[in-house]
């Protein structure tokens, strides 16, 4: 070999580094912060993640541009996708109760750098997203002083024409941001306290938009003579769901927070249930009552709800709207300042970034340096940067999280469980049995039995009509058939988004390619649910699994692709940065290089039996007693 090159078991060891994973520790409830969040905690803090300033502004763009009264229809097509989502974030959520969210997923089931792509793209979606509700809550209290703090500025300020900056230096945005950080840094308690009053008055304003809303309603508005209940169609309904699904993405701030719950096992995933519920039936109702009140086609997109009760002859109702509308941008402000410093919190504490983040204030128990750097950065951004290009830039990073988690659920469920840690020899532990009676063979072939049912194993039932997968070593036809399935979803996506427009495929050939996608789709889901999974009685675990998270990869592929090239050169780039930073930093201070000798040490053997009984029983029967030893144990 030449001199200088790597050798190929050293870029073996390589590529294992960059896809170890994170032990799976789902007893450990030890924390260095405070468990003090319940179910009602969590729950408000995704309903003020997911209702905020899309429904005051999304549900008129939608409805007069997109659907029309349909707009009902696009929310509730786009909250039951978001539930494919939110399931897999549930079951993770209630399995492994830390912070991390999508990170701490990821590296649990797929592998370390995915998981610091994962995190690093959720950092920025975070950033951007904090940075741009704070500029629409600066607007929307600027509009109702009809505009007087913009114009005080751009006298005083001028206006700027450069690149990639705002038009006006944005320091109310900039204020309300530092604030918030200051609240935030105080603890979860009184972030919890501050999100209850907020959410508590939004709900309110939301009850009382629905109420005087059906009050007001004229039938009349859905009818023929006014275009109709869909006036564009099909189409347009499915146009409005790939715009009303990201008003639902809040909910993984439940997830982020589970390390702070009180009982993260049945609190997660319930806050995760009811949350999604209260902001659907919001979204639902409200879309409702719009469109009935006023014609769809004569809806203000910027102010829709206050200019609708201006029409009407309630103009006093117009405020009520605007104090409701500010109430929710606040709550999605501390959730993005609640969810950020936690997940740079979880990655420090990985090793994965600067270990300066990973720093718990003793008393409020909350990463206060996470918090105050991450605002102070998000409030520069609201400041100066000009942000309408980069909204667009959070979709694919939230898909992209989205994809990963759902993709971890099939990889986890199709694991073989982590056995229990042998025992030291300062307390005596059992010894390897010498099998040399009838009860004691048989005892062994209970016991090979149980092993052949684990995960990843196919079914005994469908062992006679499968039985080409059972020659095959346990796991190697899951592998085989996941990576199928999102080869498959990846073609399927790119036939459903591009086939008809960007491929100018004759018809044959695109409905060739839709049934051959489509099946090869089905079989690998059929071949992954012929095996066996794992099974917990003592924590949430979704239904319907692999079909649920492989619809959700499937929806979440179909939406990325819908976003525009620049898009994805931007997020091309933010990941190559990422890499950067990973292999400059992380790879070389991250925790798991501590377990490594350790690992390196312990020889691990796994026997799956096959042939006969004699030759089972031989494979495994030692030839004498021995004592056994666990990881890291000395005489």
């Amino acid at each position: 070999m030449a001199r200088g090159l790597p050798s190929t078991a050293r870029l073996a060891r390589f590529c294992q580094k960059l896809n170890r994973l994170k032990p799976l520790e789902e007893s450990s409830t030890e924390t260095s912060l405070r468990r003090c969040l319940s179910t009602l905690d969590l729950t408000l803090l995704g309903v003020g993640g997911m209702v905020g300033s899309g429904l005051y502004v999304l549900t008129g763009t939608v409805a007069k541009d997109m659907a029309g009264p349909a707009v009902l229809l696009s929310f509730l097509v786009a909250a039951v996708a978001s539930l494919l989502a939110a399931l897999c974030y549930a079951e993770f959520g209630a399995r492994v109760p830390r912070t991390g969210s999508a990170y701490l997923f990821t590296y649990v089931s797929m592998g370390e750098i995915w998981a610091f792509l994962i995190g690093w793209n959720v950092l920025l979606e975070y950033l951007i997203g904090g940075a741009a509700v704070a500029r629409a809550w600066s607007g929307y209290l600027d509009a109702i002083f009809n505009h007087s703090i913009r114009n005080f500025t751009e006298s005083h300020m001028g206006v700027w024409q450069m690149p990639f900056l705002a038009h006006y230096p944005d320091f109310l945005a900039a204020g309300i941001l530092l604030v918030a950080s200051a609240f935030v840094s105080c603890g979860a308690r009184v972030s919890s306290w501050l999100n209850h009053t907020f959410s508590a008055i939004s709900l309110i304003v939301i009850l009382f938009i629905i109420v005087l809303g059906f009050i007001l309603a004229r039938p009349h508005n859905w009818s023929a003579e006014e275009g109709g209940f869909a006036p564009f169609g099909f189409s347009g309904i499915l146009a409005g769901t790939a715009t009303c699904f990201y008003a639902f993405v809040g909910f993984d701030v439940i997830a982020a927070s589970s390390e702070e719950a009180k009982n993260p096992r049945w609190a997660v995933p319930m806050a995760i249930a009811i949350s999604l519920g209260l902001a659907a039936g919001a979204y639902i109702l409200v879309s409702t009552v719009l469109t009935l009140m006023v014609p769809w086609h004569s809806l203000d997109p910027d102010s829709a709800l206050a200019d609708a009760f201006y029409r009407r002859g309630y103009g006093w109702a117009g405020f009520i709207v605007a104090v409701g509308s500010i109430c929710a941008m606040n709550t999605v402000l501390l959730s993005n300042l609640f969810s950020l410093p936690r997940i740079v919190y979880a990655m420090a504490a990985d090793g994965l970034f600067f270990q300066v983040f990973a720093r718990v204030h003793p008393r409020t128990q909350v990463p206060v340096v996470g918090i105050l750097v991450f605002g102070v950065l998000m409030a520069l951004l609201a400041l100066l940067m000009d942000l309408e290009a980069l909204v667009q830039f959070l979709s694919i990073g939230t898909l992209l999280a989205y994809t990963f988690v759902a993709t971890s659920i099939i990889v986890l469920r199709f694991q073989k469980a982590s056995p229990p840690s042998s025992p030291c020899p300062a307390s005596p532990g059992p010894t390897v049995k010498k099998y040399d009676s009838f009860s004691d063979h048989i005892q062994l072939v209970d016991a090979v039995q149980a092993s052949m049912s684990e995960p990843g194993q196919l079914r005994p039932a469908l062992k006679p009509f499968l039985g080409f997968l059972d020659g095959l070593s346990p796991g190697t036809a899951v592998t085989w058939a996941l990576g199928i399935l999102i080869a498959s979803a990846i073609s399927l996506a790119c036939v459903l988004v591009f086939g008809n427009s960007a491929l100018h495929l004759p018809r044959w050939g695109y409905v060739l390619l839709l049934v051959v996608s489509g099946a090869v789709f089905l079989s690998s889901l059929l071949v992954l649910g012929a095996h066996q999974q794992q099974k917990k009685q003592d924590t949430f675990q979704i239904p319907l699994v692999p079909l649920t998270p492989a619809l959700s990869i499937l929806l979440n592929l179909c939406l990325m692709l819908k976003l525009s090239y620049l898009t994805w050169l931007r997020f091309i780039f933010w990941l190559l940065v990422g890499l950067v930073v990973y292999f400059g930093y992380g790879i070389w201070h991250s925790k798991e290089n501590q377990r490594e000798p350790l690992e390196l040490t312990t020889a691990h053997y796994v026997v799956f039996p096959s042939g006969s009984l004699e030759e089972t029983v031989q494979a495994v029967q030692p030839d004498s007693q021995t004592p056994v030893q666990g990881p890291g144990c000395t005489e």
